[in-house]
């Protein structure tokens, strides 16, 4: 796909298109299901520059052109544009994810209590793509409200967060970094 003009100036008075030519205001909330979507891809882009790990950092790459998927998917609604591209989620990557989140947990120490978010400069923007992930997830279910959605779109969300979090985990007993564990407050 070619782009001979990056902007188009609709989006001064709020508005987008989206794949099919349909145009809706930039806070709707297809857009913002993709938005954060793409939001998450950028950390996920940062993350991986820092990661020193090759299968790691390929899981991270793989994983920035499902979200690519995920955003085309979101991007494009069936019920106004039925001969639109179809795009959709592999039930394999969420497989993917599970496996890749069995293997590690089997690798770390077992977790005893609740984790506040940080370590290594891996680790800690592991925990922030996790927090995204998080939100892209809501803003999506909030979508799946008034939209039906594929449920591998979903599960491969889910999943994610639940990766992106035990990676960080990984990534901080790797670099010999020891987590902080919360304890409550007397």
């Amino acid at each position: 796909m070619a782009l001979s003009k990056i902007y188009t100036k609709t989006g001064d008075q709020g508005t987008t298109c989206l794949v099919g030519g349909i145009k809706v205001k930039k806070t709707d909330a297809r857009i913002e299901a993709y938005g954060t979507v793409d939001e998450l891809s950028a950390n996920l882009g940062l993350l991986a520059s820092w990661m020193k790990d090759s299968d790691d950092k390929d899981i991270i790459i793989r994983t920035q052109r499902n979200l690519f998927t995920v955003c085309s998917y979101l991007a494009t609604d069936k019920s106004k544009t039925p001969l639109a591209p179809s795009y959709t989620m592999a039930p394999e990557e969420t497989r993917l994810l599970e496996e890749q989140i069995d293997e590690i947990n089997s690798s770390i120490p077992p977790q005893t209590s609740f984790i506040i978010p940080g370590g290594s400069h891996e680790a800690a923007m592991a925990h922030v793509c996790r927090t995204v992930c998080r939100r892209a997830e809501r803003r999506i279910f909030y979508l799946a409200q008034t939209t039906e959605l594929d449920e591998e779109v979903t599960q491969y969300i889910n999943r994610l967060s639940d990766y992106l979090f035990v990676l960080a985990r990984k990534l901080n007993f790797i670099d010999g970094v020891r987590e902080k564990s919360w304890k409550k407050s007397k």
